[in-house]
């Protein structure tokens, strides 16, 4: 392989002095020729066979010197503008194949290389600088989907441990298998939810568009929670426009309602209020769902529509951290805006615009 590479080099550089010997020959022969012809004419000169032998040598020999000259210089411009930015290049290239995302090349200076190499490093370093967000969004999403499934196989194994305890009440049994049950239903919601948000954020969900009333909509997903309020005493407060219609996905807007509705149940304390609003513009319906909760800071707040984040770090509730990046992800494909104003200790209103055509 090297005794190839070398026998490579040897032709390259053969071929650069071949071109720059047929470059420098061509001129330089046409205007001797030239002076000959004008010095003979011009002042009644003779020429011998001799003289034009020493000539032609001449000649040649200033074509060699010159050619090797020129091919010297050129050898030495390749090697500073083109041969360092190109190894240069491909070093940090193979750093970046071998894992190193952190790897960045600094730009040449114009006079040592030229201006097409700064553009191709430009154009690198950007792609080195979203390929490490996409190795750190890939760690860290491997470790948190580890730390979720974690928990409730942690629960499932110890409740599968307990069922088979001799002797075991009939009752606690029961109790036992509704912690193993209730377990498993967490792992599978959450399955659910990272194939959902999977296909959303690779495109393969498509939304399919139609006509339909939102505000009949927004009935049907509130009254799934009934049973929730009514064990739980919490006051509904609506005020929904009748007859709002919305060019959207049915299916798709379900998913967010849900969601947000069930978070809104969720961290609303016994004895509180869950509102739900819908109101319309020139172009949009405005839906808002407003909870009596515990609320969450400014900082919480900037987190809650990525995966995997929980502004209940004790995990105290139940959720996975996927079903607002969810919503967040459907808004966007919607073409909407969601919006979410939170004030700790009082409440947590999240406000979505749908436009209605």
């Amino acid at each position: 392989m090297k005794h190839e590479r070398r026998i490579k080099k040897y032709l390259k550089v053969v071929n650069r002095y071949t071109l720059f010997f047929l470059i420098v020959a061509f001129p330089i022969t046409c205007c001797l020729m030239l002076f000959i012809r004008t010095m003979s004419i011009n002042m009644g000169l003779s020429l011998t066979s001799e003289n034009l032998n020493a000539a032609a040598k001449l000649t040649f020999v200033n074509v060699v010197i010159l050619s090797i000259l020129f091919a010297v210089i050129d050898m030495i411009r390749r090697k500073i503008t083109v041969d360092r930015p190109v190894r240069r290049i491909t070093e940090a290239a193979e750093k970046m194949m071998q894992g190193d995302f952190s790897v960045r090349i600094e730009p040449f200076n114009e006079i040592t290389a030229t201006e097409g190499f700064n553009e191709i490093i430009r154009c690198f370093n950007q792609m080195a600088e979203e390929l490490s967000g996409v190795e750190t969004l890939r760690t860290d999403f491997v470790a948190n989907v580890s730390h979720e499934m974690k928990t409730p196989l942690a629960v499932m194994q110890n409740f599968g441990t307990l069922l088979q305890t001799p002797e075991l009440s009939e009752e606690k049994r029961m109790e036992y298998a509704k912690g193993v049950t209730d377990g498993a239903r967490r792992l599978a919601n959450m399955m659910t939810n990272m194939l959902k948000l999977n296909r959303l954020e690779n495109q393969q969900i498509y939304p399919k568009v139609s006509e339909y009333d939102l505000s009949e909509q927004l009935c049907e997903c509130l009254l799934q929670f009934e049973d929730v309020w009514e064990r739980r005493n919490i006051e509904i407060d609506t005020d929904l426009e009748e007859g709002v219609t919305v060019t959207a996905d049915q299916e798709l807007l379900m998913l967010v309602w849900n969601n947000l509705l069930s978070n809104a149940f969720k961290f609303t304390e016994d004895g509180g209020t869950v509102a739900l609003t819908l109101e319309t513009t020139d172009h949009h319906a405005v839906v808002s769902v407003r909870d009596t909760g515990c609320g969450m800071s400014p900082d919480v707040g900037a987190h809650i529509f990525d995966k995997f984040y929980q502004g209940d770090t004790s995990h105290a509730t139940e959720g996975n951290g996927l079903g607002l990046a969810l919503v967040k992800r459907v808004i966007d494909i919607m073409q909407g805006e969601i919006r979410v104003d939170s004030v700790p200790g009082k409440g947590t209103t999240f406000t979505v615009k749908i436009r209605r055509e």
